[in-house]
């Protein structure tokens, strides 16, 4: 930690915030002529590049600057007056919950920024291209750093349109139908959790997540929370997803363009998971309780159908597509995060808030590299690459082989790496769920989790089986290995990967005296 005074950390959390919004902007405008470079094409990716790289910079600046002795405490807070009318205030902050959340934003956008100025996507201006990135990032730094309901709603709502145009412009085959199901299933959702939030401000008396974290539900009726929780648990269910409000992912998965496939998966998703933490476990604890049964066997039905889905798409002659398999196991790894919000315990949301953190870097490095591959060979189609096109990665492209390798055995709990302390945790959770809930159903849900992480490693051991291993054949074409930009885009994940599942500490002593304290029933 340094000693960074408190207006300096405003400013930077602020930053965040509007930072990535005046990029946008200047990514629009005519470039100077001395910054053009070889083209009006290369100066705004790179522009994308220097925007992103300082917001991460600030982001950095803000997590050394934080007091790590009171992660539980709101930090970096403004707190600004803007609807008086409604008593909706420009309220930021951020604390060990959130933290983490705005570093890996940062990150995995600069990556996305770095990675695209090299590998620049087929389709149209690089311009719309940089501008939709960057107002992507400042909606998902936005919902991470508010503290006002109204106003976590209009950053939830940002991320929806940029994230349409990336996949309808810039996508692959059947982008356009993609892009459709993703915006009208989460705007169908958000218009459900508009109303629950409505209904929490009006009879709390304040849309403002530290009051009503602090009330702990007093003044809310059990009838209240129950609607509340409900309405906004359908918003929340289809952003994380949730099965079975799933269906949106896999098409859009599979029809986004690599960077869209690493934010959407590893930012966008959080979101979800994150409302659950912040808005639904503190304001209405007696309506979450009576939904927790249900969202736990939610959970544990969408790991067990994620992990059979990829065990399907893995299978020979399936001509299963490896993004649709990395996104139906997107489903199974968010279901071991329902499941740790669903005990309400403490073990259990911690385990909830590293595997958000785990996912978003092992996810985003998957499809990165799924995203190589298919610069390479031409396909993500498992038969077509075990076939022909990128059959024995570990003797044609060692390095790419042994990268992929490691991000499946990462994704599938391997002890040490990221990936194992966060499923670990949420079953830990179900062992002993919070007073009040059925611990026989939470034992049954801990071991259909735990029978899940079998099933996850079966597919995930089968596609580096068949895509990793095997002769190579004499007449197969030349295979370029890792590349020095992809080199540099995805050494910070792997890296980040191992210092996570060696060191836990470091995520776990941030999260742990927050969540402590929110479900002690408040937060400073």
């Amino acid at each position: 930690m340094i000693d960074i005074n408190e207006s300096v950390m405003q400013f930077l959390l602020a930053f965040l915030v509007v930072g990535p919004l005046l990029g946008a902007v200047a990514a629009l405008l005519p470039a100077p002529p001395g910054l053009k470079g070889k083209s009006p094409g290369q100066a705004v990716l790179r522009h994308g590049v220097t925007v992103t790289g300082a917001i991460l910079v600030a982001a950095v600046i803000l997590a050394l600057g934080f007091d790590h002795d009171q992660p539980s405490t709101m930090q970096a807070t403004t707190d600004i007056s803007w609807i008086p009318a409604l008593d909706v205030r420009i309220h930021l902050g951020t604390d060990g919950i959130s933290l983490p959340l705005l570093v890996l934003t940062a990150l995995l956008t600069f990556l996305s920024a770095l990675y695209s100025y090299f590998k620049p996507p087929a389709g149209p201006s690089p311009k719309a291209f940089v501008a939709l990135l960057l107002v992507l990032e400042s909606g998902t730094l936005a919902a991470f750093a508010v503290l006002d309901l109204i106003l976590f709603f209009l950053a939830f709502e940002m991320v929806l349109i940029p994230m349409y145009f990336l996949i309808a412009r810039w996508g692959g085959e059947g982008r356009a139908e993609a892009a459709w199901k993703f915006i009208l299933y989460t705007l169908l959702g958000s218009v459900v959790m508009l109303l629950g939030l409505l209904l929490i401000g009006i009879k709390a008396g304040t849309f403002d997540m530290v009051a009503l974290a602090t009330d702990n539900g007093r003044s809310l009726t059990a009838s209240v929370q129950v609607i509340a929780v409900l309405a906004i648990g359908i918003g929340l269910a289809v952003k994380t997803p949730m099965w079975p409000l799933h269906s949106w992912l896999p098409d859009a998965h599979t029809a986004a363009p690599t960077v869209g496939s690493v934010l959407l998966a590893g930012v966008l998703l959080k979101m979800g998971t994150y409302g659950f933490v912040r808005i639904l476990l503190p304001a209405a604890p007696d309506g979450f309780s009576t939904f927790a049964p249900y969202l736990a066997a939610f959970a544990v039905v969408g790991i067990i159908y994620g992990s059979l889905a990829c065990l399907a798409l893995v299978r020979r002659g399936a001509n299963g597509d490896l993004k649709r398999l990395i996104a139906y196991s997107s489903v199974g790894h968010m279901g071991f995060v329902l499941l740790g919000i669903a005990t309400m315990t403490p073990a259990g949301v911690n385990g909830a808030l590293f595997a958000n953190v785990a996912h978003g870097l092992i996810t985003g490095l998957l499809f990165f590299l799924v995203g190589g591959l298919k610069d390479r060979t031409g396909s993500t189609d498992l038969d077509t690459l075990a076939k022909e096109a990128g059959a024995a990665l570990y003797g044609r492209a060692p390095r790419l082989g042994a990268l992929l390798a490691f991000a499946a055995v990462a994704s599938l709990g391997l002890p040490g790496l990221a990936g194992f302390w966060g499923e670990m945790l949420a079953l830990f959770g179900a062992f002993e769920p919070a007073e009040g809930l059925s611990r026989p159903a939470f034992l049954t849900f801990m071991a259909i989790g735990a029978f899940g992480t079998l099933l996850t490693a079966a597919y995930l051991l089968i596609m580096v089986r068949r895509v990793c291993m095997g002769a190579v054949p004499q007449d197969a074409p030349a295979l370029t290995d890792v590349r020095s930009y992809e080199f540099a885009a995805w050494t910070p994940l792997v890296v980040l990967t191992v210092v996570a599942g060696l060191w836990p500490k470091a995520l776990l002593g941030l999260t742990d005296p927050a969540v402590q304290q929110l479900l002690a029933g408040g937060t400073r």
